[in-house]
């Protein structure tokens, strides 16, 4: 059963506010997106210590974006511009972000998000009177079709496949705020105190995961750390969202062997021996049907493999840490 808390209070813009937050946004051929992204930041209720863009070698007019926007050139809010020379993917960039803030709250921000204006402050209201919890979210919304969800959080079944709860459901099904699996990483809140204490080698996000399930990745290894995790629905965001999951054609093949390969890498570092066992009944047959598919549908995805076997030392000693923090079993 997951842990329902009452909703936040309303927040009275004359409270006082001591935790600083800092947004962090990695763009790739994000012109389209970026400067709607940043105006709904610069409105929130709740004033940002500082945004911080990761570029990811964009080949459009993205870092021009930035540097035309009126706060950038003003220096209304301070605005860093990191440019890096190839596209070194969502993880490490987003780990150059965390590595160039301080503050006590991080908000990892995807740059296709538009948050409503007191987004910011629900969630910090909420984990500021909540020290155990280290990461949480709002209620974020389809763009193209606001009344629809696009997450209300991560959950996982015994197949150890991760899924947005709620995706296309009515949002009128999701007022209520609970604790969840993890959160989205389109617009998630992580505390700097479970940032540093869940973080391999100075990693929070692993970057031999390049993109695609790093949130799973990092709300898993949070559950096992003892963390928890929590929706928040007054928080409200609208998201672009991509692709779409039932058009698996139109996805590349490089973005396809890599959200294949991660699940595996994140079973083999977070889940214990026990649980795997456990789910043996669940898991096993659904292995075998996958996999039958692609070697038929989808052979090329398989060669991702080599990708995992390059990096097993790496895996065995990020698996070696983790269970040694082990403190608690994440929940289904």
């Amino acid at each position: 059963m997951k842990e329902t808390l009452a909703k936040p209070k309303k927040i009275r813009s004359n409270e006082q506010r001591y935790s600083t937050v800092s947004v962090h946004i990695v763009t790739y051929n994000s012109a389209d997106d970026i400067k709607e992204c940043i105006d709904h930041v610069l409105r929130q209720s709740y004033s940002v210590r500082s945004i911080v863009i990761v570029d990811n070698n964009s080949t459009d007019q993205t870092t021009d974006r930035v540097r035309q926007h009126p706060a950038y050139r003003e220096n209304k809010v301070k605005i860093q511009l990191i440019e890096n020379e190839s596209n070194t993917g969502f993880a490490p960039a987003h780990n150059q972000a965390i590595q160039a803030t301080t503050t006590d709250y991080v908000l990892v921000l995807n740059p296709d998000v538009s948050l409503e204006p007191d987004y910011i402050r629900y969630l910090v209201e909420f984990m500021d009177h909540h020290s155990e919890v280290g990461s949480a979210a709002g209620m974020l919304r389809l763009k193209a079709d606001p009344s629809l969800i696009d997450s209300t959080g991560l959950t996982m079944n015994k197949t150890y496949r991760a899924f947005d709860r709620g995706a296309g459901e009515s949002a009128d099904k999701w007022t209520s705020s609970n604790e969840v699996f993890g959160v989205s990483g389109a617009a998630a809140m992580y505390s700097r105190k479970m940032i540093d204490d869940i973080s391999i080698d100075g990693q929070f996000f692993d970057s031999d995961f390049f993109a695609y399930k790093e949130d799973v990745d990092v709300a898993w290894r949070a559950q096992v750390f003892g963390w928890k995790s929590f929706y928040i629905a007054e928080a409200v965001a609208l998201h672009e969202r991509g692709w779409k999951k039932d058009n698996r054609k139109s996805i590349p093949l490089f973005i396809r062997q890599v959200s294949y390969i991660n699940r595996y890498k994140m079973i083999y570092k977070n889940e214990s021996i026990g649980k795997l066992l456990k789910n043996l009944i669940f898991f096993l047959p659904f292995e075998l049907a996958s996999n039958f598919y692609f070697l038929w549908k989808e052979r090329d995805v398989l060669s991702a493999w080599k990708s995992l076997y390059k990096c097993r030392s790496e895996l065995k000693a990020k698996r070696r840490y983790i269970q040694t923090a082990r403190k608690t079993s994440p929940k289904s």
